[in-house]
């Protein structure tokens, strides 16, 4: 069981919290808005009234127990960047941080946040790589360029193994899982003599460029 803090418990925070607490996982509640913390007693370890953007504050909490701190403050950017600036002064290991544009989330990277979230952003280039490329039922972008992708497998491939295709050297592709319907399973890692069906899901991961030049060859 992992220890979490979650600062401000607006839809995105309240979401990550609740889906941590169902996990298992301990969590600290955080906001100074009274209606907010008498909800999330119901989905947190510790529900937290007070303004995490001091930091007296975030010390008082014990705020350094924690194994991952995610600040979700909303379009208060000053605050949310005061907030990470002490978790970072008071040596938290993990920041998650929630970016409200481009350049807030700059700041954030800057003043201490080990990893910055652009939920608008993430999902926009998701819907548009879905959208465009018909083939890809999910997208998670990873590095710049680099994405993980749930694929539909093109006509083309049916009936063929994973050596045949050699997608690893034709594109710089790995297929990392498939996730088979009939029977309902995941096979992590498929061997290179595995042979795809229609009903087959492909998990892969690759640049970007090379993914859509994979689904339209």
């Amino acid at each position: 069981m992992m220890k979490f803090a979650v600062i401000g418990l607006g839809s995105f925070g309240s979401n990550v919290a609740r889906t941590l607490y169902e996990r298992g996982h301990e969590v600290v509640a955080i906001d100074k808005d009274k209606d907010r913390i008498e909800e999330a007693k119901s989905f947190s370890s510790h529900a937290v009234l007070t303004d995490a953007s001091t930091k007296e504050n975030l010390e008082a909490l014990g705020i350094t127990d924690m194994d991952v701190v995610v600040v979700s403050l909303g379009s208060a950017m000053e605050a949310s960047i005061l907030t990470v600036l002490h978790l970072h002064e008071l040596g938290l290991k993990r920041i998650v941080a929630k970016a409200s544009t481009e350049d807030h989330g700059k700041i954030l990277d800057a003043v201490g946040a080990t990893e910055v979230i652009n939920p608008e952003k993430d999902m926009a280039v998701r819907t548009a790589l879905k959208l465009t490329s018909p083939h890809i039922l999910e997208c998670l972008p990873l590095v710049s360029g680099v994405s993980i992708e749930e694929v539909a497998p093109p006509e083309r491939f049916i009936g063929k193994s994973l050596r045949d295709l050699d997608l690893r050297n034709k594109y710089g592709i790995q297929v990392i899982a498939v996730r088979e319907l009939v029977p309902e399973r995941t096979l992590y890692v498929p061997p290179a003599d595995f042979v795809i069906k229609d009903s087959d899901v492909l998990i892969v991961m690759g640049d970007e460029k090379m993914l859509e030049k994979m689904a339209a060859s």
